[in-house]
């Protein structure tokens, strides 16, 4: 099984200030992650940046290569540069660099989606069959829709499902609606993490998640579906083995060769592992 999404980071207030939880306000490493995952059944994982400056691609790379676990690293480069080629170049030199993402949650459309230069330097992703994560909140699903439409060629993964609202007393059908549009787009495929963040009660369970887990599988079907965690952040609201055990359960009901995709073949395809 590969976690296709988590992080790593070097705890400082000035950097990680967004941090909710005296538990995540701390240091993590490849090393801890190199005990952690394989206790939960992971054999590999996808570290993805965390902060938008280059050098958090040179952290990146060397944890992964200190790592047993970690096969490869969606890092960042400034897109809207004209530097952007460059940058993608010396990194994409490192057998690691897998991808690209940019923090575009709750940023203007204006600033990245239907930014010309943002959009310039997808195009200089394509052109070296890199990825590039889809960071967005709920409401920019059809911003982020018309986005994607405008690179054909280009591997995009949407992350943590465009962060659903998540409540017990109320679905986001608007989500629901928006989400199926957007699955329809063939060179898409989603990451199914980072919810339990999304939970907007005190708690959560499995029953839950379900509805959630239902809406994605029928859109997006198991060939275009990976698991993730967004550990260390998912601390927030579970524990590494809750969140595992929650996703296995709810798609043990699926073929072997469908929880196979979903739990590995769909990562190492999309992320050339």
């Amino acid at each position: 099984m590969i976690d296709t999404h988590h992080h790593l980071w070097k705890y400082t207030e000035t950097e990680f200030g967004w941090l909710e939880t005296d538990e995540t306000r701390r240091n993590f490493l490849a090393h801890e992650l190199d005990e952690l995952f394989p206790k939960n059944g992971m054999t590999g994982a996808v570290a993805v940046q965390a902060r938008t400056i280059l050098e958090e691609n040179d952290f990146l790379l060397e944890q992964a290569e200190q790592s047993e676990i970690i096969k490869a690293v969606v890092g960042w480069v400034d897109l809207t540069s004209p530097e952007a080629g460059t940058q993608l170049d010396h990194y994409a030199a490192n057998t690691y660099f897998k991808g690209v993402r940019e923090i575009t949650q709750g940023a203007e459309d204006a600033t990245f989606l239907d930014n010309k230069e943002f959009n310039a330097g997808i195009r200089e992703i394509t052109a070296r069959d890199l990825t590039y994560d889809v960071l967005i909140f709920q409401n920019q699903l059809t911003a982020a829709t018309r986005f994607i439409d405008q690179h054909p060629s280009q591997r995009f993964v949407l992350d943590h499902a465009a962060k659903p609202e998540i409540r017990s007393s109320q679905f986001p059908t608007q989500w629901e609606t928006q989400i199926r549009e957007m699955a329809k787009r063939e060179h898409l495929v989603c990451k199914i993490s980072g919810l339990v963040t999304e939970v907007r009660d005190s708690s959560w369970d499995d029953a839950l998640m379900t509805r959630y887990f239902e809406v994605l599988l029928e859109a997006f079907t198991p060939q275009r579906l990976m698991f993730g965690s967004d550990w260390p952040v998912s601390l927030h609201a579970s524990d590494y083995a809750r969140w595992v055990n929650c996703f296995t359960s709810y798609f043990s009901t699926l073929s072997e060769d469908e929880q196979r995709a979903i739990y590995t073949d769909n990562a190492t395809q999309f992320y050339s592992l």
